[in-house]
């Protein structure tokens, strides 16, 4: 007989910042729980809408209200540690399964179309994303 094995869990996680640590926790966050089995959407709305732009995801910046030297040793240790890019890790999670969502509002007032979206990113739709991603989740974290 031949189950479908259901998912650990499922979460939805929304990242509402373009603050590249909060957008790597978001997204380091959604790996582990992805790959611990779990169904993870992952929703991109606010300034979170820049992480998915084909063109800003590799500018977002570490820390802006900081000085530049803690930035700068910020990003050193990361480097260090051999942490993977922002997009690569898009990238990996799409093709690893989960679901990379766009506020289709948000689009509008970045000025974004579809087309700026990165690999893997589609638009959500307002009428069933609540109902069908957030209300259905086993957990909702925010970023």
């Amino acid at each position: 007989m031949n189950e479908e094995k259901k998912p650990a869990k499922v979460v939805s996680i929304m990242c509402f910042h373009d603050e590249m640590c909060l957008v790597f926790n978001a997204l380091m966050t959604a790996q582990s729980l992805l790959r611990s089995g779990s169904k993870v959407t992952i929703f991109f709305g606010s300034r979170g809408i820049n992480a998915v732009h084909q063109e800003k995801i590799n500018k977002l910046v570490c820390l802006p209200d900081q000085p530049q030297e803690v930035q700068d040793a910020v990003m050193k240790k990361m480097e260090e540690m051999d942490l993977p890019e922002i997009s690569l890790l898009m990238e990996t999670l799409y093709y690893e399964g989960a679901t990379l969502l766009a506020c289709p509002l948000n689009l509008g007032v970045f000025g974004m179309s579809e087309g700026d979206l990165v690999l893997g990113v589609t638009v959500a739709d307002p009428a069933t994303y609540y109902k069908d991603v957030m209300i259905a989740a086993d957990m909702n974290l925010a970023f």
